[in-house]
């Protein structure tokens, strides 16, 4: 089984944005199980989601204002480059390459057909 944190093309990560994080909190944990771990962050709280004790996304209320949406995340191997490689094939940034201490670097970028996906390597833990 490969690690889809280190995998390159591999979807490694879904988080909720929306405004009412408790009130999905309570949704998801009653209907599919997830266990939740608030993380500090720097502007606000993060919950983290966990299957079986293992983190699989995530609940914030920051990048909320257009209404709740589910993000994935792709594992890349380089963000910076991989930024580069998405807008010459006619895509856009609407997040650059930004560091996330004890996590990665990641951005946002929305393809020629108006989807947008997250970027991201992961910071290797030894």
């Amino acid at each position: 089984m490969s690690d889809a944190f280190q995998t390159h093309g591999a979807f490694s990560w879904a988080e909720l944005r929306t405004k009412d994080v408790a009130k999905a909190k309570a949704f998801y944990t009653d209907v599919i199980g997830w266990e939740t771990e608030e993380m500090p962050m720097p502007d606000g709280a993060y919950t983290v989601v966990k299957a079986n004790g293992a983190p699989i996304g995530g609940l914030t209320s920051h990048g909320a204002d257009g209404g709740p949406a589910w993000a994935t995340y792709v594992t890349v191997d380089n963000v910076d480059d991989r930024v580069a490689k998405a807008t010459a094939a006619g895509g856009s940034v609407i997040v650059p390459p930004t560091d996330i201490p004890g996590v990665g670097r990641m951005a946002m970028v929305v393809d020629p057909v108006g989807a947008p996906i997250n970027l991201i390597t992961y910071e290797r833990k030894e």
